[in-house]
């Protein structure tokens, strides 16, 4: 990586010149490596990664502006993205973390409501992005049902099945996507704006107190596949979803339907990771299958 290509892109990207004095390596990513630079009387985060991976930081990039059109949720601005050398980077707007998360998590309930309330007519997006380092496409659907079935299960429990998931995992999963209506009865989902990824490690608390969300996997589909997410490792707290619930009240059917959108993430976590995430994916299936049994 040239530093001097990316103090240009930068330049050229904000219209002011910008120079770098000092650069600082930021630890806490598992899939890329990052830095803050500083200069000029300004601070940027970059993150960095082979070259071959500029489409996922454009992605994100793409992904951040997206959620920032709902002016609920802040999120860092995303200033510009390239190659130099044998890496990809992205340059995104530098946020002070440090904020105590007490007396916030109300307030960031409140406005993960209000950004799930920015909707579309279809499910989807306008291009595919990435859940963690795995691909995950997101062609236009008219219905949810089939998106989610589609997209989201067939395409990891295939990826799953060649890298050697139970055959008993397969099938249940398999059975879960061909009676997958029947989770839905009397409940019809909006196209909501997701985070898609909203795990404890994607969201902070900046120094003046304001909730942040990052790293996102954006996409329009059920908000309920969110607030899953938010659960599946925990560290939101009561008062989050309380206050979301007072914004707009959770449908019965999640407590079900919660599992079912987590079988997406541990089937993906099974995908990159292996270990004890294919027999977690297999509870979680059979527990499916016996609310549709």
């Amino acid at each position: 990586m040239n530093i001097n290509d990316i103090e240009q892109n930068i330049s050229e990207s904000t219209d002011q010149p910008f120079v770098v004095d000092n650069q600082n390596s930021i630890g806490g990513g598992c899939i890329n490596t990052a830095m803050q630079l500083k200069g000029s009387g300004r601070s940027y985060f970059i993150k960095l990664n082979n070259a071959n991976r500029l489409d996922m930081f454009e992605a994100e990039a793409a992904g951040l502006a997206e959620l920032a059109k709902a002016k609920a949720v802040r999120v860092p601005m995303p200033i510009c993205s390239g190659v130099s050398g044998s890496q990809a980077y992205i340059v995104l707007e530098y946020l002070e973390m440090g904020g105590s998360a007490r007396g916030v998590m109300s307030e960031f309930g409140e406005q993960l409501a209000q950004m799930h309330q920015y909707t579309n007519d279809r499910f989807g997006w306008s291009r595919e992005n990435t859940i963690g380092a795995t691909p995950q496409q997101n062609n236009w659907t008219a219905e949810w049902i089939d998106f989610y079935a589609r997209l989201r299960l067939t395409y990891q429990i295939e990826m799953a099945a060649d890298r050697g998931i139970g055959r008993a995992t397969i099938d249940a999963t398999n059975r879960i996507i061909d009676q997958l209506s029947d989770f839905f009865v009397g409940y019809q989902p909006q196209a909501s704006l997701l985070h898609g990824d909203l795990w404890s490690g994607n969201y902070g608390v900046l120094t003046s107190g304001e909730p942040v969300i990052f790293d996102p996997a954006t996409y329009y589909g059920d908000r309920e596949a969110d607030l899953a997410m938010s659960e599946l490792f925990g560290g939101f707290g009561r008062e989050f979803y309380a206050a979301y619930d007072s914004a707009w009240p959770i449908d019965a059917g999640y407590t079900v339907r919660k599992t079912l959108y987590n079988l997406y993430h541990i089937l993906n976590h099974f995908n990159l990771f292996g270990g004890g995430y294919g027999s977690q994916a297999s509870s979680m299936a059979n527990q499916l299958i016996a609310e549709i049994t």
